[in-house]
């Protein structure tokens, strides 16, 4: 074991958290590798519930190296916070290294992200209003701030002048009150003073440790289906939470990649806006939002629920090179007499068994499903697959059938003794 990447396979909140838990114990390092504080993974630790967001899930465990890679855009204030997050529940400070390279989420991020949302109303994309979005445009237009330069005020106070001179266009349009250099380097020089002895070269750390047969799991945030390139455009987010995202984001070859997880609900969900075509906005879509308990942890917004898409788990494979799945929350699906798998769209008249080449048909289409038998029994207890009934094990293995991959680990409960390896 070395190189193993957990991704996403829907519109993210899969359940990652808890497989990057339960994979932790064998690793060396656990680095995030997009994405920001608008990511959110739920553990539970010692009987307690964890909400992280910028933080890898690594840092739970006190022999682990956690790193915050360069493909991330970084709010040092949520940083700090978070980490007092864990010290104030006990578990203390991390084994954390910050990559010099990550970009600044700056506090005119944040403000331009809402400005954008209200000012696009209807056809707004549903962000998290946290800036990331506005970070990422600025890291792309090659005026944002890095890690880095917070170890250099002098130029960070040079390269900020320059960024508000060029974000001027940007207040005006929005009618934003342009923020002080000032205040903005003072909070930043105090955030600086915290975070210097965690700022470290992320690139060489990862290749040296898989170099060295170090076993170092590659964790990401949000899931395939809201890849800037590969997702449902617009309504995604600003990075890449794919296979190759992970590449980019830490500056390790892909030949350093040994196992790629997708991770999996054995149903689909989606927050905020944009197409989903298997949701289900009648009494079985209330059924899994509930049991489920199908809420944001970042946003605490309401889940879009529905059946599981087999055309977006198929396209996530193929995408990311999956060589294997885990399946979460099955036992959600318990109380349905019947469950549903969608394995193709019908569109004017054809059946698409794959992604559709436009996003008209992924909007309009209707869902072709096979109905399968449930099985109406609690898998909580269940820690053997042969112990589950076996209309479960038709669905996980129709699941396989779909996906073309194996499915090697089947979630069924929150904690971590409800994890049965297939």
């Amino acid at each position: 074991m070395a190189g193993i990447i957990v991704i996403g396979a829907q519109w993210g909140d899969e359940g990652k958290g808890k497989v990057t838990d339960w994979l932790a114990n064998e690793m060396d390092f656990v680095v995030r590798y997009q994405g920001g504080h608008n990511a959110g993974h739920t553990v539970v630790h010692d009987g307690k519930e964890l909400r992280l967001h910028l933080l890898p899930s690594g840092v739970l465990y006190s022999n682990i190296t956690s790193v915050i890679g360069n493909g991330l855009v970084v709010d040092p204030k949520a940083l700090l916070d978070e980490l007092s997050d864990l010290e104030r529940a006990g578990v203390g400070r991390p084994k954390l290294v910050l990559s010099s390279n990550a970009h600044l989420i700056m506090p005119y991020h944040k403000m331009i992200d809402e400005a954008t949302e209200v000012r696009l109303g209807k056809a707004k994309i549903g962000t998290t209003g946290r800036g990331i979005g506005p970070a990422y445009a600025d890291k792309a237009a090659r005026i944002g701030l890095r890690v880095q330069d917070l170890l250099d005020m002098k130029i960070f106070r040079e390269k900020l002048a320059t960024a508000l001179d060029r974000k001027r266009a940007d207040f005006d349009f929005y009618e934003i009150e342009e923020p002080g250099l000032d205040e903005i380097a003072d909070e930043y020089a105090a955030y600086a003073d915290k975070i210097n002895g965690m700022i470290g070269d992320t690139e060489h750390l990862l290749n040296w440790a898989l170099k060295e047969g170090k076993n170092v799991l590659f964790e990401g945030a949000q899931g395939t289906m809201l890849d800037l390139d590969h997702g449902t455009y617009p309504f995604v987010t600003s990075s890449s939470p794919t296979a190759g995202g992970a590449c980019v984001g830490t500056g390790v070859s892909p030949l350093r990649i040994d196992r790629i997880i997708g991770i999996a609900k054995a149903y689909t969900t989606r927050v905020g806006y944009g197409p989903f075509p298997t949701e289900d906005t009648g009494e079985s879509g209330e059924t899994l939002q509930c049991v489920g308990a199908e809420f944001g942890t970042t946003t605490g917004r309401t889940r879009r629920c529905g059946w599981l898409d087999g055309v977006v788990l198929k396209y996530a494979v193929e995408i990311n090179g999956m060589t294997e799945i885990a399946l979460t929350k099955l036992d959600v699906l318990s109380p349905f007499s019947t469950v549903r798998i969608c394995v193709g769209y019908e569109f004017g008249g054809e059946v698409f068994d794959h992604m559709p080449p436009h996003q008209t048909i992924f909007h309009k289409c209707t869902p072709v499903y096979e109905e399968l038998s449930g099985w109406q029994v609690d898998l909580g207890g269940i820690t053997k697959y042969s112990g589950l009934p076996e209309a479960t094990r038709r669905y996980v293995e129709r699941i396989e059938e779909i996906a073309g991959v194996p499915i090697n680990l089947i979630s069924v409960g929150p904690s971590r003794t409800q994890t049965i390896i297939k």
